[in-house]
């Protein structure tokens, strides 16, 4: 088993609600070796006050805070800058993780040569109540990519050889950001575990529930980022809206 510090980046930005558990869900990872960066993106809530307290309770906690409300894609960037580790993985403030994520991923990664992880997980809302089980390819290629985002961002783990992308400020930022590292690598891979090894929280006030500006977003990747004509970004919107009915059966 791998000794390698991961550093894990949680933005964060008033989830005083939800932030403990999550934080919970990572100091409890058996492979002990990380860091845990929370950047407060200028919290108005007592989210600051819960990193705190538990930060004084583990050291691997650390806080960076943004000089001003820049948004997730700047607050993980903000977390890349600051990691020292030579993994970096992702965690929302309002997702958790099962204890033995990132053991399992850094083992399957150091089995396989993979330099890109990712895992299955669950779809869940604010009162606990089950909206579907997401069990991805078992390997993603950037082909596989670009009919569909297969990385659910809150599970995602990359080797930092890669190189470190950078988060854009476009909506669908994570999904740009996992397209550019598989480009780099050639293919990531799911851990083989059916059982989920995340939990995302699909919050009553999400953004993402917008579908037709997920829709405009999904276009805006297409035809900015991957640099697609009219007729083949036509196409992967069409594989990009069955993908997205398919996972919330």
């Amino acid at each position: 088993m791998t000794s390698a510090l991961v550093s894990v980046i949680m933005p964060a930005y008033n989830t005083e609600k939800f932030i403990r558990r999550s934080i919970l869900s990572v100091l409890a990872q058996t492979h002990a070796s990380l860091e845990l960066i929370v950047v407060d993106d200028c919290s108005s809530d007592a989210t600051l006050q819960v990193v705190d307290e538990l930060r004084h309770g583990d050291a691997r906690i650390r806080i960076v805070r943004q000089p001003v409300n820049g948004g997730v894609a700047a607050a993980r960037n903000a977390g890349i800058d600051a990691a020292q580790g030579s993994f970096i993985a992702f965690l929302d403030s309002d997702d958790w993780w099962h204890p033995r994520k990132l053991e399992w991923q850094l083992a399957d990664m150091q089995r396989s040569g993979a330099q890109i992880s990712y895992t299955t997980y669950d779809r869940v809302t604010e009162d606990g109540s089950l909206l579907g089980h997401v069990q991805p390819p078992s390997s993603t290629s950037y082909a596989d990519m670009l009919r569909s985002n297969r990385i659910g961002h809150s599970t995602g783990l990359y080797d930092r050889r890669l190189g470190d992308a950078r988060f854009k400020a476009m909506g669908h930022e994570d999904y740009a950001f996992w397209l550019e590292l598989i480009q780099r690598a050639g293919h990531a891979r799911r851990v083989q575990h059916a059982e989920p090894l995340a939990w995302y929280l699909v919050r009553n006030d999400s953004v993402s529930s917008d579908k037709y500006k997920a829709a405009r977003w999904q276009w805006r990747i297409y035809r900015d980022i991957a640099k697609l004509g009219h007729a083949a970004s036509a196409l992967h919107m069409c594989h990009y809206a069955w993908h997205a009915l398919s996972k919330r059966r």
